[in-house]
């Protein structure tokens, strides 16, 4: 990027993932993880799918700030023109909470829905998510806690048939169960989730994230970034996931900048989709404590998750990535990085920060220092820190969670 002497001139960098940039603008179908749908204009195959799955009535599901916007209507329109029922349900926060999704099943329920199409971020994603595990059953909602034991779901009570459409480019939310929600009562957040919930469609349309305004795609696409990194970083045995995150990685580093200062640019977009994709894939291997902090952090001062990550992470990156040398070369190797021990992927990394005009605080976002003990210590029951290459404890934990709010670069 323009001013980042770590990194090759354009010319040099030519073309990290190697992807011929007009297959991001053709229709391509994969099986793996999930069936995914991906390319422009696929938005308009929603009803055919949903017919083809026999769906009958979906919930759409969505997130208050989205409720207004093009997608929805659009959307809607293909179910109607294929014959289908369907309500939207948008009482979802930029951070979901237990009330919201419990107000989502009585939705479901009410309506006689069959299925839910999650459409928008990663929160709508994740109240999605949410909603389709207990919409079918009695079982509470924070028995899916995911460092719990997974529980019996009755065989006359299956889940819905779930459908996922991101509109964002950053959580990668959209091929697992997984989804993180604030428990009220803890002012926490946690994962939940069940491994016999798996979306029966991913569709990824690169046009319907071409209206994200810059900072959104900056935060969005941190978040992606963020998401490849940390997954990579956990030192558990996984080459499918480090694979994908190298290749997420590459594919970010091209196309972030590009999505950036040209909005419209549908290739680009459809080169951070499919990274944000292989970067939600990868971190199923797990995630570390730039996670771990953020999602504490937004369950209590409700912050936009790909910002407050993309604040933490040079943090986290500083404390990880003493001598893991090897690591730190690869990841730069798939950012196209001149400088590629750890000094250079963070200084390389905040680069890429500071021309998406990410703040430098967390105190820029009005995270007060006075949470640094009650957010250092929510941060240790996160399951994300459980795969932090470092191992952190209290000490550590306050001194990351002071330094993100006084001076994070």
């Amino acid at each position: 990027m323009p001013g980042n002497e770590t990194q090759l001139s354009e010319a040099q960098m030519g073309n990290p993932s190697g992807i011929d940039q007009s297959r991001l603008l053709e229709a391509h179908d994969w099986s793996f993880p999930v069936p995914i749908a991906y390319g422009p204009g696929r938005l308009a195959e929603i009803g055919a799918k949903c017919v083809a799955l026999g769906v009958r009535n979906p919930l759409i599901v969505t997130d208050r700030g989205s409720r207004s916007l093009p997608f929805i209507a659009e959307l809607t329109d293909h179910l109607i023109t294929a014959g289908l029922r369907s309500q939207v349900f948008s009482d979802v926060s930029p951070n979901p909470r237990d009330d919201e999704i419990g107000a989502g099943c009585a939705a479901f329920r009410a309506g006689d829905h069959d299925a839910i199409i999650a459409i928008g971020g990663g929160s709508a994603m994740d109240g999605g998510k949410a909603i389709c595990l207990t919409a079918n059953n009695t079982i509470d909602l924070w028995a899916f806690e995911f460092e719990q034991p997974v529980p019996d779901v009755p065989v006359d009570q299956p889940f819905p048939t779930l459908i996922t459409i991101p509109t964002t480019a950053g959580t990668g939310a959209e091929t697992e169960s997984t989804a993180m929600v604030t428990h009220i009562e803890k002012g926490m957040k946690f994962c939940i989730w069940h491994p016999d919930l798996k979306p029966s469609l991913a569709l990824l349309d690169p046009a319907l994230t071409v209206g994200l305004p810059p900072h959104l795609t900056g935060w969005t696409g941190v978040d992606a970034m963020t998401h490849a990194i940390e997954a990579y970083c956990v030192p558990e045995f996984h080459p499918l996931c480090d694979g994908l995150a190298l290749e997420a990685l590459a594919l970010i580093s091209q196309w972030l900048p590009v999505a950036y200062r040209e909005p419209g640019n549908v290739a680009a977009r459809g080169g951070m989709l499919v990274g944000s994709c292989l970067a939600g894939i990868a971190f199923m291997k797990g995630l570390g404590m730039v996670h771990a902090i953020s999602h504490m952090v937004g369950a209590e001062y409700d912050t936009q998750h790909g910002l407050t990550n993309a604040i933490v992470l040079p943090v986290v990156m500083r404390f990880n990535l003493t001598g893991m040398e090897v690591k730190s070369r690869r990841m730069a190797e798939a950012m196209r990085i001149a400088d590629q021990t750890p000094a250079g992927l963070i200084s390389a990394v905040k680069a890429v920060l500071d021309d998406l005009a990410i703040p430098k605080s967390l105190a820029d976002i009005g995270v007060p220092l006075d949470c640094v003990e009650r957010v250092a210590e929510k941060s240790l029951h996160d399951s994300a820190a459980g795969t932090n290459p470092v191992v952190v404890d209290l000490d550590a934990a306050r001194a990351l969670v002071e330094q993100a709010i006084r001076q994070a670069r």
